[in-house]
């Protein structure tokens, strides 16, 4: 498969990825790293089960040391936020305290429910972009829905 072949199959899906874990901001940014990293090595990636789950890895490394970097420049007393928070003129109506809860869950359940419930893919397509099990991404779901569940102070939609 050519490199272009495989962006126009997979780039949405990365970047997707990358926002819901990172937000918008650093998650661009890391999916343009990670595609930069795909051109650049597409012989040896081409080769690979799952590409796609590989430069995922990437852009999650290149998103983790721009969280560090502005953890350090923020200073000692600056809180930085995974999730951007919209003013509430731009949003519909949602439970405001829905974004503090998402990001009070690990990287992977936020990452794993955001996937699966705001952006509607099923937890097939979250293992094979995550390089992880079925199972693991259904846990992950379970969890993270139970946390949230828990933090906003609702019973479980049966």
């Amino acid at each position: 498969m050519a490199f272009s072949d495989f962006i126009e199959q997979n780039q949405v899906r990365i970047r997707a990825g990358l926002i819901a874990a990172y937000g918008p901001e650093i998650g661009i940014e890391a999916a343009s790293d990670a595609m930069a990293y795909g051109w650049e090595n597409w012989d040896r990636l081409s080769t690979m089960a799952n590409p796609s789950g590989y430069l995922f890895r990437v852009g999650q490394t290149s998103a983790r040391a721009a969280l560090t970097r502005s953890s350090r420049q923020s200073g000692p007393l600056g809180q930085l936020t995974k999730l951007p928070i919209p003013l509430v003129s731009e949003l519909p109506e949602f439970e405001p305290g829905l974004i503090p809860a998402l990001d009070k869950l690990s990287e992977s359940q936020r990452l794993c429910v955001l996937l699966v419930h705001a952006f509607s893919w099923t937890k097939a397509e979250v293992a094979e972009l995550l390089d992880i099990d079925h199972s693991t991404v259904r846990t992950h779901v379970s969890r993270g829905l139970k946390s949230l569940q828990l933090s906003l102070e609702v019973e479980p939609h049966v």
